[in-house]
């Protein structure tokens, strides 16, 4: 039976933002002893627990909506379609964002798609400033993208991007294990504090070999 979950560089304290019960709760339930089918009931559990968490926190929704592409799934508020098409009040909540972002890794050799990262937005420093980098919420290495899934960009703190600072370096250890491992149930679940599309906070997770749901929070604030 999987069970057990494993929050080792917890920064929430006051466990605000920490789902940490809930995914307690989410393996306590899973009496699968196939790997399989766990990450099949967890894939269809989490998408629920996270769009409930986003609702919970954001003073305004759109249409939440999942789309795949490669091995991934990404769950997004499509607010600024219906802003357009004058489904909801203008200036609330500007941007389309990502809610959560799971699926398993997929390490292969592709072409890289930085033209079209160069093309998001504009450049990086004049738009974010010299703190920040595009980055992604799953790596290329392990099987995101950027084209034709732009969702997957997001404002990044530039340490953490690029494996500067402890919390970096941490993060570069998730991708790497999830580059080493192939098939790892992987997820990405941003927490904003405002309503751009600029996370505070982000949660990535693993799905260990043990049935451990090894998570870290990592501070995206400058």
């Amino acid at each position: 039976m999987f069970k057990f979950v494993n929050y080792t560089n917890n920064m929430d304290s006051n466990n605000q933002l920490s789902l940490a019960d809930t995914y307690k709760k989410l393996l306590e339930h899973a009496v699968f002893n196939d790997k399989e089918e766990l990450v099949k009931y967890l894939s269809n559990e989490l998408s629920h627990i996270w769009i409930k968490a986003y609702h919970l926190k954001s003073s305004s929704v759109g249409d939440i909506c999942i789309m795949r592409h490669g091995t991934f799934e990404y769950i997004f508020d499509d607010y600024s379609s219906l802003e357009f098409s004058g489904g909801m009040q203008k200036s609330i909540l500007p941007e389309t964002r990502v809610v959560a972002v799971f699926g398993l890794s997929s390490p292969k050799k592709i072409r890289r798609d930085d033209y079209r990262l160069r093309g998001w937005i504009g450049k990086t420093e004049q738009y974010f400033g010299k703190e920040w980098d595009k980055g992604h919420f799953i790596a290329h290495s392990i099987g995101g993208a950027v084209d034709g899934i732009e969702l997957n960009v997001f404002q990044q703190r530039r340490d953490l991007n690029r494996g500067w600072s402890q919390q970096g370096i941490l993060f570069r250890r998730m991708e790497n294990y999830c580059f080493d491992n192939p098939g790892t149930l992987c997820f990405n679940r941003p927490i904003y504090f405002d309503n751009s599309f600029k996370p505070s906070f982000y949660e990535f997770g693993i799905l260990m070999p043990d049935g451990q749901l090894w998570v870290e929070f990592f501070d995206n604030q400058i």
